[in-house]
């Protein structure tokens, strides 16, 4: 494991990242060793200047995480840091097991979590006001005297500030002066504002001229505004987490925060060129703990810079910069139409755009797909989440018909249920044309849709082998508001992939098989046409 110190912009701001620690703790996260080793990569590639791995010696995981980090992990731009506590009370820094384990985990920086607050030292701790000094001084001094480098995490310091402040500030005094390069403010409770923040922040710089950071949790949906406000106040150590994962609601959210701080306050925190990859680290964390990326999160959501209004498409047209605070690529992220019956001419020609048509010079045919578009929406489709059935009903516009690759003679689905609700099996039969060939295709699946899609596959195949590469991943059915109950209009949404790529599709009717020919329909016809074949209109 090497340190990555000298590979990193310089020492005067720090960001600091806790996601393998703090955002660990969120509700449906549980990572393995394995992940927390994948994460790390992740965030040294972001660029960020300390990786939080976690506590080591106090649980399994997290002693074998730096154990193999040791080993496996080459960092190029980040520093390790293990996090602990400070000694007991009533004991000694080098008697502290604890603090031995700090030190064996061979983490060149160390995170004290110390106590601010006068009530959690009484009743938490059991010990006194004075006897807390001194746990905070002896600890930092015994890592600071191991070679280690020691920042201080004051816990519920806010909290604890107003209602002692005088306590709070000897805390952070006790620390500074025993050697810790960095005392951390934490709003742990995560209930503070921004303004309270930076009023306080600069009163405790003020007061003891102690390297000052801020660690701010969401539970005010704040804590990326605290953290900003803290920096405005003089702290120049911000720790976060990726996606804002945290307990309860989150942490302050790393995204967003090195956005700010590279775009807005023009502060170079990464090393060059890798904001750019802020989109794709988001995303793949986001697949390691297994949770979907947020669509709506600021800067690397995929509607970050979606746009669907008319009136949004037509400045866009002129200049993006109209209706965008920046340009998505410095985030790598882009810029997205979405075509709905909201909207305009210039939504329809900027979506067509960036599928690969120019439309500007036939104001006719645009025309005619802005119509197009408002009488299938009326009818229940939606295209801003289905580009691919977009695509397709721009391409007959263009081309004056469907394309066909297959003409549908009939379908049918069959699901046998026993009695006892026992469910015995789906089977799909479907007779179609292609190719001048008539074909006859059964298929058995999990549901009837599963099974429609494998008597389709069985049917085509051999014609268009292409379609072993198509994947179903994701289907989504929404009954559309009516007054018929249970004969209301259903709306199907496949998604489907290739090994390389995914797109949407999507499908109306009067019951749920039906929209779902009609999205499979579709689905298998852009797979085609991506693949370069001529379907015959």
């Amino acid at each position: 494991m090497t340190d990555g110190s000298t590979r990193h912009p310089d020492d005067s701001f720090h960001v600091f990242d806790t996601t393998l620690r703090d955002g660990a703790q969120r509700e449906g996260i549980n990572l393995t060793v394995a992940d927390k080793l994948t994460i790390a990569r992740h965030l040294d590639d972001f660029g960020v200047g300390f990786i939080e791995g976690g506590w080591p010696g106090a649980n399994p995981r997290d002693t074998e995480f730096f154990a193999r980090a040791a080993a496996e992990l080459e960092l190029r731009h980040a520093q390790l840091v293990a996090f602990g506590a400070t000694r007991r009370a009533g004991g000694t820094a080098e008697a502290d097991p604890q603090l031995a384990a700090l030190v064996d985990s061979g983490a060149p920086v160390i995170t004290l979590v110390a106590k601010a607050h006068d009530r959690h030292v009484e009743l938490a701790l059991r010990t006194t006001l004075e006897e807390n000094l001194e746990m905070v001084r002896d600890s930092v001094s015994y890592l600071r005297s191991r070679g280690r480098r020691v920042f201080i995490d004051c816990e519920h310091f806010f909290d604890g500030y107003r209602a002692n402040r005088e306590y709070a500030l000897r805390v952070v005094q006790a620390a500074h002066e025993a050697g810790a390069d960095v005392v951390v403010l934490c709003d742990t409770n995560g209930g503070m504002l921004p303004a309270g923040v930076h009023e306080t922040v600069a009163d405790v710089l003020a007061a003891t001229g102690a390297r000052l950071g801020i660690h701010a949790q969401d539970d005010t949906g704040c804590a990326v505004a605290n953290t900003l406000a803290a920096v405005d106040a003089g702290a120049t150590h911000v720790q976060c987490t990726a996606n804002g994962y945290g307990e309860r609601v989150g942490n302050a959210n790393l995204f967003p925060v090195v956005g700010a701080l590279e775009i807005k306050y023009d502060r170079r925190v990464l090393p060059a060129g890798k904001l750019t990859e802020m989109t794709r680290i988001s995303h793949a964390v986001a697949e390691v703990v297994n949770l979907t990326p947020s669509t709506h999160q600021p800067y690397v959501g995929v509607s970050a810079f979606a746009h669907k209004a008319g009136l949004h498409a037509s400045a866009i047209k002129v200049d993006p910069d109209l209706y965008q605070h920046i340009d998505p690529e410095r985030v790598g992220n882009t810029m997205r139409m979405l075509v709905s019956d909201m909207a305009g001419r210039a939504s329809v020609e900027l979506k067509g755009r960036e599928l690969g048509y120019d439309l500007s010079a036939d104001r006719d045919l645009v025309g005619r797909v802005v119509a197009k578009v408002k009488e299938q929406e009326n009818l229940g489709y939606t295209y801003e989440a289905a580009d691919a059935s977009f695509e397709l009903l721009l391409r007959d516009e263009v081309h004056g018909s469907r394309a066909r690759f297959f003409t549908l003679e009939s379908w049918r689905c069959i699901s046998e249920q026993q009695a006892g609700g026992v469910a015995a099996g789906n089977e799909a039969t479907v007779k179609l044309w292609a190719e001048g060939e008539r074909m006859v295709a059964t298929g058995e699946g999990n549901g009837p849709v599963d099974a429609l899609d494998r008597a389709l596959r069985a049917a085509l195949e051999r014609i268009y082998p292409q379609l072993a590469k198509l994947e179903l991943v994701d289907y989504k059915v929404r009954i559309l508001e009516g007054q018929h109950g249970t004969g209301s209009r259903t709306r199907v949404l496949i998604e489907s992939a290739d090994g390389t790529t995914t797109w949407s599709t999507v499908g109306v009717a009067d019951n749920v098989i039906a929209a779902s020919w009609r999205a499979l329909e579709d689905a298998y016809t852009y797979i085609l046409i991506k693949a370069g074949l001529v379907p015959r209109d």
